[in-house]
């Protein structure tokens, strides 16, 4: 287990540690099979990223996103920070005569892709929440909105920092969370939990203000925030009625201005 001051930029010593462990690789598409979100946000993406064409999926763990975008004519690139994730994706796609190409990378360091070299992006299932520190996130956004050519469509997926407000433990936590940023303690919506056996994973929490925020800040013109519930559609019902305390997520498409 490396030190702190050790770790890829952006990247908690738990999240590394699952990145580096072949079991969670192999056991991660069977615990989220009933995860209503990954067949909606994939439904997202093929209604906003089109005409099909040239996609970078950042953070594309096991190969969902991609394997599924080729099968519609799209020509994929996945990226993800897991060796072990992209050897199960990749022997996934070999299984269905797919080929894509798969890059082990640090978000946070995308220096090597060319600019301008992608028609669609995508960052799915809080991917960017996993990145550790706002400049670091910034980064992300930043190598986003480069590589996609003029007009091209960038989805992102975002927890909810207000959904905690409807329980006793979440309400407990947004507390905790503005004592701390009052103290300089930690950046607002940040949260460490334990990953067991694996040590402390953080998760940055978004507010809708902010992810929308964080996009404009950079040069893309937002098409659709679509608030996500937990129902098996994925639809919040009726938006308009505190929709920013319900959602518990975000799905956003943005589009890079010509």
């Amino acid at each position: 287990m490396p030190a702190d001051w050790q770790l890829p930029t952006g990247v908690s010593t738990g999240l590394w540690n699952q990145c580096q462990d072949p079991e969670f690789a192999r056991s991660y598409d069977a615990e989220l099979e009933d995860t209503p979100l990954l067949d909606v946000d994939r439904l997202f993406v093929l209604e906003h990223c089109r005409p099909p064409g040239k996609i970078i999926d950042l953070g594309c763990g096991t190969g969902r996103l991609s394997i599924t975008l080729a099968q519609q004519g799209y020509q994929p690139v996945g990226v993800d920070l897991s060796p072990e994730m992209l050897k199960v994706a990749r022997a996934k796609a070999d299984a269905l005569g797919l080929t894509i190409p798969w890059v082990c990378a640090n978000l946070v360091e995308l220096g090597a892709l060319a600019d301008q070299s992608f028609d669609h992006a995508a960052c799915l299932f809080s991917t960017l929440g996993l990145i550790v520190g706002a400049e670091a996130r910034r980064r992300v956004v930043e190598h986003a909105h480069r590589l996609l050519r003029p007009g091209g469509v960038f989805v992102v997926h975002v927890h909810n920092r207000w959904f905690n407000a409807w329980t006793r433990f979440g309400r407990r936590l947004l507390l905790s969370e503005l004592i701390g940023s009052w103290l300089g303690r930690r950046a607002s919506g940040d949260y460490d939990g334990i990953a067991p056996g694996y040590g402390k994973l953080t998760i940055h929490l978004f507010t809708r203000r902010e992810i929308v925020g964080l996009l404009r800040s950079v040069g893309f013109d937002i098409v659709e925030v679509r608030p996500l519930s937990l129902r098996p559609d994925g639809r919040l019902a009726c938006p308009w009625w505190f929709g920013r305390l319900r959602s518990y997520g975000y799905l956003i498409a943005a589009r890079k201005t010509s």
